[in-house]
C-alpha cells in the first residue's frame, strides 16, 4: 500500500492524504481515478453452494432460507438450502416465466423480493423482450405461492423499442419507503442508432427511458415527489440520467445515499451516487473511449451542469452486481461496498469512511466472471459466477485466508 498525496479539486486548495493503491491520481475533475491492478484481499475463503446453473445473473433468498436464481436465458430456478449450508438445484425451473429476448447481452435480469414479501408474495424482475430489431426492458412483478409464479405481470416498459442486444442495465434496488429504483441501459454502442441520432445520446433526453435510473412506484407507477413529474417535456419516472450502463445499484442504509456501478466504453468505468434530477453527462463528458479505434469519445471529462463520479477505472473492470455489506461475519467489512467485476474476474472492495469516501480499494480474485455480489440472511458474502456452468460461492472468514483462484 502507498500513501499519496493527491490534489482534491480546483475549487479546494488544501491536499489530502489518501491511501489507496497501486497508482491513483485525481484529475481536472472530482473522481479519484485508479489505474491498473490494486491489492489482493485476505481474509476470507470461498464454498461452493452450488453449480450448474447457465449464465446466472441474480439471486434472492425466501424467508426460510432458499435461493431463486435467474438465469439470462429464461428460467428461474430454486436451490434448496440445507442446515449445514449446502445448496441443491431443483432439475425442473419454476414456472410462470414468460419468453424473454435472450440474445447478447438480454435475456431474464434481475430478481427481487418486495421488501413486504411475508405478507404480499410478490417478487419484481427485470428482462429483455422483443426481437432483434425491437426490444426493450421490462419490469415485471409476480405472485410466488406454493413454490410456483402466478399472475406474471409487466408493470413497467421503456417508452422506446432499440436494435441490437446490447445495454438493457436492468439492476433493481428498493428504497426506504417501498418505491424501486431501477437502471435502464442507454442502449448500445455504435453504430446503433435510434431515431437518425446515435442511440448512446437519448441518455441526455428527458423524453426517452435509455440511459437513466428510475424510480417507481411497487406498481410500476411514477411517484409523485420524483424530480421531473412537473415536467411536461420529461419522463415522469427519471430519477437521473446521462447514464450509460448501470448493473450495480444499492441504497445505503448507513449513509442514506444510493450507489451506482456503470459500464463504460473502452476503459472509463464509474463508481456513481446517483441524486434526484442529476445529470450524469454521458456521452458529453466522459472518460470513456471509443471501442474502434480508442479517441476519447468526448473531449470534457467534467463541465458545468454535471455531477461527476466518485470513482473511475480508467482500466476496465466491467463492473456488476454491487452489495453496500451490513452483516456481522465480516466485521472489517461493515459498511463498504462490494463491486463485481466481470472483465477482471474478481469483486472489488471499497473501503468507505463513516461518511463515505472512499479509503482503499482491495481485490477478492476468482479467476471468473463475476456477475453478481449479494449479502446472505445470516451475514455471509456471495457471488455469482457468470458462465455455462454457473456458480454461486458463499464467502467466509478465516484468518489470511487463501485467495487464490
Amino acid at each position: 500500500m502507498k500513501t499519496l498525496m493527491i490534489r482534491t479539486a480546483p475549487f479546494l486548495s488544501a491536499l489530502i492524504l489518501f491511501t489507496l493503491a497501486p497508482l491513483v491520481r485525481l484529475g481536472i475533475a472530482n473522481p479519484i481515478i485508479v489505474e491498473g491492478d490494486v491489492p489482493v484481499q485476505r481474509g476470507f475463503v470461498r464454498e461452493v453452494v452450488v453449480d450448474g446453473l447457465e449464465r446466472p445473473w441474480s439471486v434472492a433468498w425466501l424467508p426460510e432460507g432458499n435461493m431463486l436464481v435467474t438465469e439470462r436465458p429464461g428460467r428461474l430456478r430454486l436451490v434448496e438450502i440445507a442446515a449445514d449450508g449446502t445448496g441443491k438445484l431443483l432439475a425442473t425451473p419454476i414456472e410462470g416465466v414468460p419468453q424473454v429476448f435472450a440474445e447478447g447481452q438480454g435475456g431474464l435480469l434481475d430478481v427481487s423480493l418486495h421488501p413486504l414479501f411475508r405478507e404480499n408474495k410478490k417478487i419484481y424482475f427485470t428482462y429483455a423482450d422483443g426481437t432483434l430489431d425491437a426490444n426493450r426492458t421490462k419490469v415485471a412483478m409476480a405472485l410466488y405461492e406454493e413454490g410456483q409464479l402466478k399472475n406474471w405481470q409487466d408493470i413497467f416498459e421503456v417508452n422506446t423499442t432499440k436494435s441490437g442486444t446490447q445495454h438493457f442495465g436492468a439492476r433493481i434496488s428498493w428504497m426506504p419507503d417501498n418505491t424501486l429504483l431501477v437502471s435502464i441501459g442507454d442502449g448500445g454502442n455504435p453504430p446503433v442508432k435510434l431515431n437518425g441520432r446515435l442511440i448512446r445520446e437519448h441518455a441526455q433526453d428527458l423524453d426517452s427511458h435509455l440511459g437513466k435510473v428510475l424510480r417507481l412506484n411497487d406498481d410500476g407507477t411514477a411517484p409523485n415527489d420524483n424530480p421531473f413529474v412537473q415536467n411536461k417535456d420529461a419522463l415522469p419516472e427519471i430519477y437521473s440520467y446521462g447514464h450509460r450502463n448501470i448493473q450495480g445499484l444499492a441504497y445505503d442504509p448507513l449513509r442514506k445515499k444510493i450507489w451506482a456501478s456503470e459500464h463504460g466504453a473502452l476503459g472509463g468505468d464509474e463508481l456513481n451516487v446517483p441524486v434526484a434530477g442529476g445529470n450524469f453527462g454521458w456521452p458529453k463528458v466522459t472518460y470513456s473511449r471509443e471501442y474502434s479505434d480508442g479517441t476519447q469519445i468526448s473531449p470534457k471529462i467534467t463541465a458545468a451542469g454535471y455531477l461527476d463520479p466518485v470513482m473511475v477505472w480508467e482500466t476496465a473492470i466491467a463492473p456488476s452486481g454491487l452489495l453496500l455489506y451490513t452483516g456481522d461475519k465480516f466485521k472489517q467489512w461493515q459498511g463498504d461496498l462490494f463491486a463485481g467485476a466481470l472483465m477482471k474476474q474478481s469483486v472489488r472492495r471499497l473501503k468507505l469512511s463513516q461518511s463515505g469516501k472512499i479509503e482503499e480499494q482491495r481485490e477478492l480474485r476468482f479467476g471468473a466472471r463475476i456477475r453478481d455480489v449479494r449479502q446472505g440472511p445470516e451475514g455471509f458474502v456471495y457471488v455469482l459466477v457468470d458462465d455455462d456452468n454457473g456458480k454461486i460461492i458463499r464467502l467466509k472468514p478465516v484468518q489470511g485466508g487463501d485467495t487464490s483462484p
